[in-house]
């Protein structure tokens, strides 16, 4: 499968739609973008089962500020709808390929078990200014 060019109005569906979904936000600019668009052009060939999609940082501005993207190319990956990697830089192809092969094994019961006990350890509100690791005043 080629890669999917994602916007706005595409993306969440994309997600919605599909076991696995890698994104790779990128630019026209950017030179490392351009240096890893062949690899991820051809890992999506060897991987027809998963959608290989790219964010034009700059014609999706409204993306690339959800998902606050600060440096390109940046590389996602959703699996069952839940965001399970995200790292900017350009990876080469033998690393790429190895992560794909981790999120096509990841158990997503276990993830879905650590998101929930992370919720619900930590439920008290954090309407306050102050760092946890500080001493209360008067103390």
């Amino acid at each position: 499968m080629a890669t999917v060019n994602l916007t706005k109005d595409t993306f969440e569906e994309t997600i919605l739609n599909n076991d696995i979904v890698l994104v790779d936000f990128w630019a026209e600019w950017c030179g490392p973008c351009k240096s890893f668009a062949p690899n991820y052009a051809a890992a999506s060939e060897k991987h027809p089962n998963i959608v290989f999609g790219k964010v034009d940082t700059e014609a999706e501005p409204e993306l690339a500020g959800y998902f606050q993207i600060r440096s390109i190319p940046t590389l996602m990956a959703f699996k069952e709808q839940i965001g399970v990697f995200s790292q900017p830089g350009a990876l080469p192809e033998s690393v790429l390929l190895d992560l794909i092969g981790q999120i096509e094994d990841l158990d997503m019961d276990a993830v879905r078990k650590e998101i929930e006990s992370e919720g619900e350890g930590h439920d008290h509100d954090h309407d306050h200014d102050r760092d946890h690791s500080e001493a209360p005043a008067g103390s």
